[in-house]
């Protein structure tokens, strides 16, 4: 039994792949990846895979029973890269996809959705038996800032008071992971956050504790946050999408307390007190 990782040299593709070696033989791991010398160092086999060329995919994919689809990173390209990895995963004669979804996508006001749920709708009409995982915010996303922030004196976006139920990629690895490893998960839909939510004042609160500094939240209008970011170099269109994003959070886009999460994992999910930690070690 072969799974099948795209994406595997991506920051939580990564993590999936060394998860899933304490888990089953590295033998039967393939890193399905556009540049497989970047994925030497995952220690299992790497074939070439690009969710935009279709011709080939099906090749790379011979032998693999289950594929996990982690969704692209190139946004509004995603409908179609991902119809081709369906296409090609039925040529193969894949058993089973896990696809890492957006949290809420069937509800969600996020501009990200759209593109989710066109490649849900394309998994049901495959006919492949399928699992989506609907994945909330990565916390790393929020404190990636932290440095930032602690050198402007404040934390900045537009989430309002938006609860967001985020949590550390290891997080997402680990439910990938025992989705992909256990029984009874096929045609499951798993809604998954964050045990605890906060805001993003909480998390500047967070960020000031463990600085010694006075880090506050300043909440923008979003056009003022977008032309923020693409002062520090962020291209246009990426701006006004990440302030679209925080302004999907101050509508609780990013909250639920379901935690589908924590139980899939078997553990609480990690803390916001030790991804700002791990992000202020560097």
């Amino acid at each position: 039994m072969k799974i099948g990782v795209t994406g595997a040299t991506g920051q939580l593709g990564r993590i999936v792949v060394e998860k899933l070696k304490v888990k089953v033989p590295a033998e039967n791991i393939v890193a399905l990846v556009r540049t497989p010398e970047k994925a030497s160092d995952l220690g299992v086999e790497a074939r070439v895979f690009d969710y935009s060329k279709l011709e080939g995919m099906a090749t790379s994919l011979q032998g693999v029973d289950y594929l996990l689809l982690i969704s692209s990173s190139e946004v509004g390209q995603r409908t179609q890269q991902h119809a081709n990895v369906i296409d090609a995963a039925k040529l193969a004669g894949v058993k089973w996809i896990v696809y890492t979804s957006l949290l809420h996508a069937d509800k969600s006001s996020l501009s990200l959705a759209g593109e989710h749920l066109a490649t849900e709708t394309a998994l049901k009409a495959s006919g492949i038996p399928h699992t989506i995982l609907r994945n909330g915010w990565y916390t790393e996303n929020y404190t990636g800032s932290v440095q930032g922030a602690i050198a402007a004196g404040a934390f900045i976006g537009s989430a309002g008071d938006g609860k967001i139920a985020s949590a550390a990629r290891v997080d997402y690895a680990e439910a990938a992971v025992a989705v992909l490893t256990n029984e009874g998960h096929v045609g499951k839909v798993y809604e998954l956050a964050g045990d605890e939510a906060y805001t993003l004042a909480d998390l500047a609160a967070e960020i000031s504790r463990q600085t010694g500094k006075d880090i506050p939240y300043n909440n923008l209008p979003e056009a003022e946050y977008a032309n923020i970011l693409k002062s520090l170099g962020l291209p246009e269109g990426l701006a006004f999408a990440i302030a679209g994003w925080d302004v999907g959070a101050s509508k609780n886009d990013l909250f639920d307390d379901t935690k589908q999460l924590s139980a899939l994992i078997g553990r609480p999910t990690t803390s916001l007190a030790e991804v700002v930690a791990n992000a202020l070690a560097g």
